[in-house]
Parts: C-alpha cells; structure tokens; sequence
C-alpha cells in the first residue's frame, strides 16, 4: 500500500526526515502537498474533517486508515516496516530517544532566526536572532552534535552508525542536520568535520547510498531555502567558535 506523505510544498522542513527514510527504504509513497489540491487535502485532516485522529500539523503519514503525526513518532512506526532500526527493543527505544534529542535541537535551529515570535518575521527580529544564533553556535551545536558524536564513537559495533550495526532512520537524520547546518552557517561549520569526525564520516557514507545518492539528484529533493528550519542569512553567520 501507498504511504501518503503531508507536509507543506516547497520546503524540506521536518518533513525531509521522513522523505529521507522512504526514499532510502525505496518505498512507494505520494508526497501529497505536492500534487493537485495536495495542500487543501492536508488542511482537511487537520481540521478534524476525516476524524477525531487529526493531526496538530504536518508532518503526518497516512497508511491505510492510520494517521501517524511527529517525525519521531512516524520515524518510530516507519522503522521496522522499513527495516530502518534494529530488531530488539532496547535499541528501537534507543533510536527514539536519539530521534526525540534531534527534534529538540530541530527546534533550537529554528529558532535561531525566529527567537521572539513565528508570527512575525525574520526582519523584524534581526538583533534578537543574532543573539541567540551566537549563543546557539558557541554552545548549543557543540552540545547536541558532540554528544552524537560520542554516540557513534560509543556504540559497541564500532559500525560508524549511531545505532547497531547497519544503518538506520537516526543515521539519514543525522545526515539531514549536518547537510543543514552547513547550508545555514556555512563560516561557522568550517571546522565541523575535524569537530565531529564520526559524524562527518557518517554524513559522508549516507550520502553515497545509491537510493539516497539518486534522491539527492532528483526533482525530488527539494533545495535548501529561507522559508524552511535551516536558513541561511549572512547576518547570522560568523567565524569558527
């Protein structure tokens, strides 16, 4: 059956880890924002129209009469249909809760240019978001990208992947926040592969799987813009900490 994938066209935002998972997965899914009336479809659910299980926003995933919302949590169910984390259940919690850490610093990298108010916009927040942008460089990415850093180093595989000893959804999303960080802060992330050496390698090695390899070449794979979560604004950049 056909996964249905909603979230908003045009932008990778969180909705880019769960495409990342299908495409690795080479599974058959609709990316339904992206298609006729895809959008007012998606609204549909999230106003309640097709039943009490409505989404608070998208990401969320249709499989059959299931709606699964939260990139961790869809992460979670995709994992083992897609045989995306490993089989025994203290690593699948393991993997959840390294999915959960990333949503956390997904956030944190929000709001780097959006720290007073999403309903107002970036201008208009200028002197604000480059405070916290310093503080989030000088000592938010050390914390979150150095602790899975150590992750990978710890696992006792000693596979190069965060979790067990093959790759998993944690490992493309792993991908997905190096890719972003350096498209956002291109000065500040200079130093990124000596900084998190088993990170980069594992950036590296996600991106010459061939099924994530053709992704990235394809239409499919939406490029990095300022109205997504990672956005580059020179203001915001600055020199290696």
């Amino acid at each position: 059956m056909t996964y249905e994938l909603y979230y908003w066209d045009g932008l990778q935002g969180r909705g880019e880890f769960v495409r990342l998972a299908l495409e690795e997965a080479g599974a058959d899914y609709v990316d339904v924002a992206r298609t006729d009336r895809g959008t007012g479809k998606m609204m549909d659910y999230i106003h309640g129209k097709h039943g009490y299980d409505m989404p608070f926003a998208p990401p969320f995933l249709k499989d059959g009469d299931l709606i699964v919302s939260h990139v961790a949590n869809i992460l979670h169910y995709l994992g083992p249909k897609l045989d995306l984390v490993p089989e025994d259940e203290k690593s699948r919690l393991f993997a959840h809760g390294l999915q959960l850490t990333i949503t956390d610093f997904i956030t944190e990298v929000h709001d780097t240019h959006h720290p007073i108010s999403t309903a107002d916009y970036y201008e208009d927040q200028r002197q604000e978001a480059k405070a916290r942008t310093g503080a989030f460089l000088k000592h938010r990415v050390p914390k979150f990208i150095g602790y899975f850093d150590r992750v990978i180093t710890a696992n006792p595989t000693k596979s190069g992947h965060a979790v067990g000893d093959v790759l998993s959804y944690v490992d493309l999303s792993l991908f997905q926040l190096a890719e972003g960080l350096h498209y956002a802060f291109p000065r500040a992330m200079q130093n990124f592969d000596s900084d998190y050496p088993n990170v980069a390698k594992l950036r590296d090695a996600v991106a010459r799987r061939p099924n994530i390899e053709a992704y990235l070449k394809s239409k499919r794979r939406l490029a990095f813009n300022e109205s997504g979560i990672f956005r580059h604004y020179p203001d915001l950049d600055q020199d290696p900490v």
